[in-house]
């Protein structure tokens, strides 16, 4: 598959300048949103004018050359989040408050559950520990590429077992949410990069999530492929939009093969699936 070029973002780029430097001088946000929606899950590509500073929620956000930046509002994002943009030579920065929607989600209490499905064993928490923070190592980078702005594909077809969101509560312990969107291929599918971008972490062998791809696409964005029973890339390759990665798996604490595949923006945890689109055929 080709990979997708920034001329692309760069014609969009130059045909909303205008309306962006019209926006601010009527006293509006100065940004336009090019997509996703103000609710819970959602990933938010916006431009604003070159050289911009922009916040969101306190965080300095990064921009691109051509005025490009991300936002990822978590699963349980809290509502009203704040963005500020300040314009180059502007007397100070334009805010606005923005509801953020919530979402329902897929609850399901299980009761009779035996004790060590519940609760990992006492003798794994601390490697838990230590690859946990490897994980969150990898998730704090924030990279000046912009591949977060190309529309995203999917890494693998297939039936969708799993959605974002969903949670379950054992024996009345509410255990962590799904974070991605789950696809039902067997072991041994080719897996593709969804968009370009870095390798930032390559573990074969994790406790939860074996086989373990993260795939930085800049300013904070990765893509999360977990379960693989094969990785093709290490950290530091640079990956294409649709070149393969790996194999999937049934690797980690699984009950059977497929692909998990999620989207994280720094610590928030966003819906792969809504933004990405449907799937194919």
């Amino acid at each position: 598959m080709a990979p997708n070029r920034p001329a692309r973002r760069l014609a969009l780029l130059a045909l909303a300048a205008l309306a962006i430097a019209g926006s601010a001088a009527a006293g509006s946000a100065p940004y336009r949103l090019l997509k996703g929606d103000w609710q819970q899950g959602s990933l938010l590509i916006a431009e604003t004018t070159p050289g911009a500073t922009v916040e969101f929620d306190g965080r300095r956000l990064s921009v691109s050359p051509e005025g490009l930046f991300v936002i990822g509002l978590d699963r349980d994002a809290k509502s009203p989040a704040t963005l500020s943009i300040r314009l180059p030579e502007a007397a100070g920065p334009l805010a606005e408050r923005q509801a953020v929607a919530k979402r329902s989600w897929d609850v399901q209490p299980l009761n009779g559950i035996p004790g060590k499905y519940v609760d990992p064993p006492p003798d794994v928490q601390a490697r838990i520990a230590a690859e946990q923070k490897i994980i969150n190592a990898a998730r704090a980078r924030d990279t000046a590429i912009a591949d977060f702005a190309t529309p995203f594909v999917w890494p693998a077809t297939g039936r969708i077992s799993g959605i974002f969101g969903s949670q379950r509560v054992l024996n009345g312990k509410p255990k962590s949410p799904h974070y991605g969107v789950d696809v039902a291929v067997p072991v041994g599918t080719p897996l593709v990069a969804p968009a370009g971008g870095i390798v930032s972490l390559a573990e074969p062998d994790l406790y939860f999530t074996g086989g373990t791809l993260f795939i930085d696409h800049g300013h904070g964005l990765q893509s999360v492929l977990v379960h693989l029973s094969r990785l093709d890339v290490k950290v530091g390759d640079r990956v294409e939009q649709g070149q393969q990665v790996g194999l999937s798996g049934a690797t980690g604490r699984v009950t059977g093969p497929h692909l998990h595949w999620g989207l994280y923006w720094f610590g928030e945890r966003v819906d792969a699936q809504a933004h990405t689109g449907p799937m194919p055929p």
